[in-house]
């Protein structure tokens, strides 16, 4: 074996074939997620025609075999020889990567999605893909196949309408290089929606041809833009003042606007977006809209003799209490920062930020003096709850777990490396017995709860840290909360909830899951909140025990049993966790080997939020109604 390293070590990838080498370096990740990301590539190219003025409805269609459709009535991709590359545009935009109208040339003055690779890169990692374009009257089709081939060069295939334009892509994502290639039309609705409510006047149709029954699909379109947005997230919810605020401003190509209301509630929920693409880590945009939103309230409140000369100013915190705020900047060369790169870093944006939101929301407070006294009394309140709760959260922070231990709530494990231990939280006391029995007190902490913990979706910060439980579990944690809240010293890397799989083994389940999301969301982001998947049943036959989660997988299991065995194989229900002894829960649900983990994750905060505030909030229409509507999808009803 010869150790050389000569050139012919050296790997060139030409053209496309470096995309279906290293797929993750272009859409980030070939699981579901990856799949999806193919559809908003193509969709991306559709909202730069209309960024551009020239496009106004969009249609994506999911076809019975699992391809993609998407139309547009834009200008249509065009279709001359392109002089660079001796082949038709089209087939340049599909083949080589950075070709398209995003750099600079007047093509488009913005745009999202992958800086001119989409397309290309739809293609590389797509089974086949045609293209068929609409332009001049004539109706223009070009065909790939197997990463990006060529295997039909542009053809004029027949004639249209003259007025008739627009460009169609059909593609089948690749099952070679995908997890799976099955597309869910909850992910693809939720974003076409986002989509619609951030390109006002936009109509984008979105329609499920696996589903015979719905033929007609989904249409949005918002001539209110994110004014609509704001109304849609806040549905369900107290608004303290009916009227949104919208406003906008331009400078240098820079677009800029924001739309907000308060409603009576204690989250914040803020999103903001650079070219439609989603800013979860904020940014310029974000820092010059809250750095103006705090000195305005404050300027208007001490003017009317709302706040007094001795009160100290109300803080960021303070008047983000219950906002429903959406930023949108459609930048000509946005600059992103971060790994994920989530973070808008152009400074210009800043500045201009400040200038729209402030001069806008000045205006609005002058005009409305009834809602903005409702909107600084609002923060006044979540300023004395801050206090309340800056007091309660020292008082948490001078507790330690020798403390914890010592009341017998936490059995912590003997590594002190976060990077292998782990903690579960356990419904009542029984089954954390056999919990702190059956673990591993090398790396396995156990935290018994004792009864159901607050429900913080109807609770401010101050309230929940006089809940005995959450504070045992901010303890344990330590990572601390609120301003305090550091990441870094979290004492786990996986936080696992083991509850019954009955009604009130779910409850305990949301209701963490809840806290986790309001006061430890980095730690979900992150990765590290897990669930429990005790089994359902147990099967044994001769020496064999089988421990199943499902009904299904019971049902799979005993089919591929012979018949002698199937026959004499004895099946039962397994019992709650509390009723398990230790041997069982390990081997069950503990051990590492065995157990089956499920990961908590965040694909979409809007959604959650949405959906945190529909099951959980105040509100009891909205509750009802989705009980209503899908009660008819409930399994193994526990009565």
């Amino acid at each position: 074996m010869s150790d050389e390293y000569g050139v012919n070590d050296i790997q060139v990838l030409e053209g496309l074939e470096a995309v279906r080498k290293r797929p993750g370096m272009y859409i980030g990740t070939t699981d579901v997620k990856g799949l999806h990301h193919l559809v908003w590539e193509i969709v991306d190219n559709a909202i730069d025609e209309a960024l551009a003025g020239y496009c106004n409805n969009i249609e994506i269609i999911v076809n019975k075999d699992n391809s993609i459709t998407v139309k547009d009535n834009g200008r249509g991709i065009p279709v001359g020889i392109h002089p660079k590359t001796g082949i038709s545009t089209v087939e340049t935009v599909y083949t080589v990567l950075h070709a398209g109208g995003k750099f600079g040339g007047g093509g488009y003055k913005v745009s999202g999605g992958l800086h001119g690779v989409g397309a290309s890169v739809v293609n590389a990692l797509s089974k086949w893909v045609t293209v068929t374009v609409y332009k001049d009257g004539k109706i223009y089709e070009t065909k790939f196949a197997d990463g990006g081939k060529t295997v039909q060069k542009l053809t004029e295939i027949g004639e249209c309408e003259k007025n008739r334009t627009g460009t169609t892509v059909s593609f089948k994502p690749d099952p070679d290089i995908f997890d799976t290639d099955i597309y869910d039309y909850e992910t693809l609705k939720t974003r076409t929606r986002e989509l619609a409510f951030l390109n006002k006047g936009l109509q984008l149709t979105l329609r499920d041809d696996r589903d015979e029954e719905d033929t007609q699909g989904d249409k949005f379109l918002y001539e209110g833009g994110i004014s609509e947005y704001v109304r849609f997230i806040n549905q369900g919810k107290t608004v303290i003042h009916d009227d949104i605020i919208h406003l906008t401003g331009e400078k240098d190509g820079i677009v800029f606007e924001v739309a907000m209301q308060y409603n009576s509630g204690y989250n914040e929920n803020t999103y903001s977006f650079v070219n439609n693409i989603n800013t979860h880590d904020g940014g310029t945009h974000e820092d010059g809209v809250k750095r103006a939103l705090v000195r305005v309230i404050n300027s208007y409140a001490r003017k009317n003799n709302i706040l007094k000369e001795k009160d100290d100013n109300l803080t960021q915190d303070d008047v983000k209490e219950g906002l429903t705020m959406i930023i949108s900047c459609k930048h000509p060369n946005p600059q992103f920062e971060g790994q994920t790169k989530g973070r808008l870093g152009n400074s210009e944006v800043k500045n201009l930020a400040d200038s729209v939101f402030s001069e806008g929301f000045e205006q609005f407070l002058l005009e409305n003096p009834e809602d903005a006294r409702i909107i600084i009394n609002k923060a006044v309140l979540a300023r004395n709850a801050r206090m309340a709760a800056k007091k309660a959260r020292e008082a948490t922070r001078k507790s330690d777990l020798a403390t914890t231990n010592f009341f017998g709530k936490l059995s912590d494990c003997k590594s002190k490396d976060p990077t292998i231990s782990e903690i579960f939280i356990v419904e009542g006391d029984s089954a954390g017995g056999s919990a702190k029995k059956g673990r591993d007190s090398m790396t396995q902490a156990i935290l018994p709860l004792r009864g159901k913990i607050l429900n913080v979706e109807k609770a401010r910060l101050d309230k929940a840290l006089g809940n005995e439980e959450i504070k045992t579990i901010i303890t344990a944690f330590g990572t601390g909360i609120g301003e305090y809240f550091d990441l870094s010293k979290l004492r786990y890397d996986k936080i696992i909830i083991m509850t019954d799989a009955d009604v009130d083994g779910s409850h305990i389940r949301v209701l963490l899951l809840t806290l986790f999301y309001r006061f430890f969301r980095p730690i979900v982001e992150a990765g590290h909140v897990y669930a429990a998947q005790p089994p359902l049943f147990r099967i044994m036959h001769g020496k064999t025990r089988k421990y199943v989660l499902d009904l299904q997988e019971k049902e799979e299991y005993l089919a591929s049993l012979p018949e002698n065995v199937r026959s004499r194989a004895e099946i039962a229900r397994m019992k709650g966790l509390g009723e398990m002894d230790a041997e069982e829960l390990n081997e069950t649900t503990m051990d590492i080997n065995k157990r089956v983990l499920r990961r908590i994750t965040v694909n979409d905060c809007i959604a959650a939020d949405a959906i945190f505030e529909k099951l959980m909030g105040d509100e009891v229409e909205p509750r009802r109604a989705f009980i209503e509507e899908n009660a008819i999808n409930v399994k193994n009803l526990d009565i």
